[in-house]
């Protein structure tokens, strides 16, 4: 059936809503206001809780909104949102939309994609096609495997179909639906080989039939391909957080960063609809990762814009506890702009004197050495001893000397201490561009080093919280922080706390009523404590206020973090997988060796022999020496 032959065809939405805390964000909004010019009548379904504000901005759509329990995820609202109106009522559409939040647009008018389809001959259609595999990772496709169909985020059905009692009975034997594998298993993968055996003819709106062995799900792994070059509507939002192997067991892990830099640079959609949802609900780690939050700044050559921030107002604050130290950090604070306010916390008279004598010799607008108590380190300096100036600044940056002896040779510690320092104050040409890429990135809060990742510092990775999930959470609760924390992912936070961060992007943990007795008293323990709770905090505050978080170097220091990196890694493979393949395989070996370890023997004495047993000589020795060291 064509809809182009009749005079206005007439068009139901069934849209299926779901979001933990019942937010309803703009991007929906901006989704069913330009959805809506082509349908007749629109019902939202929404699975679980709903807000009152989310119900008046549903009301401003449409009056149709059912708000029924979390089950059975949108194969059943779908379901029961046809049920709402009753067979008879739908049959006097000419077409029935079944549609879902989980994508961001419209890119380009749906008034254009919908006038396109009416002029073909069809049953059914959607937006994309996802392309199938030759096998079953749910375990629940009666197939064994996924066959070609059209996605589930967006369907069309049509009279023909829509009366049929084929469609009919196929809803009415819907299963009870429990998990996403079964939502996948039971509707979205065979849908349309259900309806196209049974003579229903389908198509889809963009066509990727010449990509079919360039990828089997072209709106995930090729969405710039589609959104440039083929006019896509909408991108996926779990795009920007679903499973990194994903895109790297097909790609090089740019999908998500280059669809939405031609989105940001060539179209007319607002990106911030799409920060305002992520930043509210997804994993900051996840996020991160997909976007490559990674700015590699230059070194050696200012940005071509400078004089226009001069306006800018810029602080340095600077904690020193150790004498030896003074020197050291002077140099770094020599990196600041002329027009900048330098601040150095101290925590004894004969340190405050020496710092002001040393200090004073730099050209800057204004130098203040503030006295503080000896309790809480940097974290008090920053929190308490610098709390009633902080938002009076544009950018600040945070820096304190760094000793970590726990480590020998010392030159370990130190080369910590050089990475942080290095990828904040490394000179004053990186200064003035970290400066320009916040200008430049106005949902950038925070920019901090990468972890360290160099000798004893290597078992960081993978084991950024420590032990310190459980407190930097209590921290966030007490904040109200509405943020996704996972203690499964790393936070992005500033291990070794050196940063620079927009005031107002840390507001929310500025404003917290801190003092000195929040702090343990010294000596502090090397973990566990509040002052490394909030070190893993930062970030989340960031995230919280509708920011991003993200990793800065100098050009001059990433060519040393990739060297590091690639060697790493090289050796690892070398050691330990050979001709594995991808890895994600090696992942696998690994959790595959670590799984035969009961999770009973982990409380027995003989599980450091079993463990020893399958592990390598070399990373046993690594682990060994690494154990209860790891703190920051």
């Amino acid at each position: 059936m064509r809809l182009d032959q009749l005079q206005r065809p007439k068009r139901l939405g069934i849209f299926f809503f779901y979001d933990k805390d019942g937010i309803v964000d703009d991007y929906v909004s901006y989704f069913l206001n330009d959805l809506k010019l082509s349908l007749d009548d629109l019902l939202v379904v929404c699975n679980g809780v709903l807000t009152p504000e989310g119900r008046e901005k549903f009301k401003k759509i449409t009056d149709n909104i059912l708000v029924r329990e979390n089950k059975g995820f949108d194969v059943w609202a779908y379901k029961e949102g046809m049920e709402y109106f009753g067979w008879n009522a739908l049959s006097n559409y000419d077409e029935v939309v079944l549609l879902n939040f989980t994508m961001y647009g419209p890119l380009y008018p749906f008034k254009n994609m919908f006038e396109d389809m009416n002029k073909k001959d069809l049953d059914f259609w959607g937006i994309t096609v996802h392309h199938g595999y030759d096998f079953d990772p749910f375990g629940t496709i009666k197939y064994g495997y996924i066959p070609e169909h059209v996605q589930s985020s967006f369907i069309c059905v049509r009279k023909e179909m829509l009366n049929s009692i084929e469609f009919k009975r196929y809803w009415d034997n819907m299963p009870p639906v429990t998990s996403y594998g079964e939502a996948v298993g039971f509707h979205e993968a065979i849908f349309t080989k259900e309806f196209s055996e049974r003579g229903f003819k389908w198509a889809v709106y963009v066509d990727t039939e010449d990509l079919r062995k360039h990828t089997y799900y072209p709106l995930m792994l090729m969405p710039l391909e589609l959104v440039k070059n083929r006019k896509c509507p909408v991108i996926k939002r779990k795009g920007f957080y679903n499973e990194y192997n994903e895109f790297l067991g097909s790609t090089t892990g740019e999908p998500a960063v280059e669809v939405y830099n031609y989105i940001k640079e060539h179209l007319d959609y607002d990106v911030n609809l799409i920060w305002d949802n992520l930043l509210r609900s997804e994993n900051m780690a996840d996020i991160k990762n997909r976007m490559h939050f990674n700015y590699i700044l230059s070194d050696d050559n200012y940005p071509t814009e400078t004089v226009k921030y001069r306006d800018d107002k810029i602080a340095l604050i600077i904690h020193i506890y150790y004498e030896d130290l003074i020197d050291y950090c002077f140099e770094y604070a020599k990196s600041m702009p002329d027009t900048a306010d330098i601040y150095v916390t101290t925590s004894s008279p004969k340190m405050k004197e020496l710092i002001q004598i040393k200090f004073s010799k730099l050209n800057c607008k204004k130098l203040e050495v503030i006295l503080i108590e000896n309790r809480g380190r940097d974290v008090s300096s920053l929190l308490v001893g610098a709390k009633d100036f902080l938002l009076d600044y544009d950018f600040v940056c945070f820096a304190h000397d760094k000793k970590t002896k726990q480590f020998e040779p010392y030159s370990i510690g130190e080369s910590f201490s050089y990475k942080c320092f290095e990828n904040v104050l490394s000179n004053k040409i990186f200064v003035e561009n970290v400066i320009d890429t916040f200008h430049k990135n106005p949902r950038l809060g925070l920019l901090t080093p990468p972890p360290p990742n160099h000798a004893a510092f290597y078992g960081v990775l993978g084991t950024e919280w420590g032990a310190n999930y459980e407190i930097t959470k209590k921290l966030a609760e007490d904040m109200k922080l509405k943020v996704n924390m996972d203690n499964f992912k790393e936070p992005i936070s500033p291990l070794g706390t050196m940063f620079w961060f927009r005031p107002k992007a840390l507001k929310t943990l500025i404003d917290y009523d801190w003092k000195y007795e929040d702090f343990p008293k010294e000596p502090n323990a090397n973990d566990g404590t509040i002052l490394h709770g909030i070190e893993r905090l930062y970030s989340f505050v960031v995230q919280h206020e509708g920011y991003y978080p993200a990793w800065v170097m100098t050009n001059s220091f990433a060519k040393i973090e990739v060297t590091n990196l690639h060697y790493m890694l090289r050796e690892l493979n070398t050691a330990l997988f050979g001709q594995l393949g991808h890895h994600y395989g090696h992942v696998h070996l690994v959790n595959s060796i670590w799984g035969n370890i009961s999770l009973k023997s982990l409380v027995k004495k003989k599980f450091k022999a079993k463990a020893k047993k399958y592990t390598p000589t070399f990373l046993w020795n690594i682990l060994r020496k690494t154990k209860q060291k790891i703190r920051m």
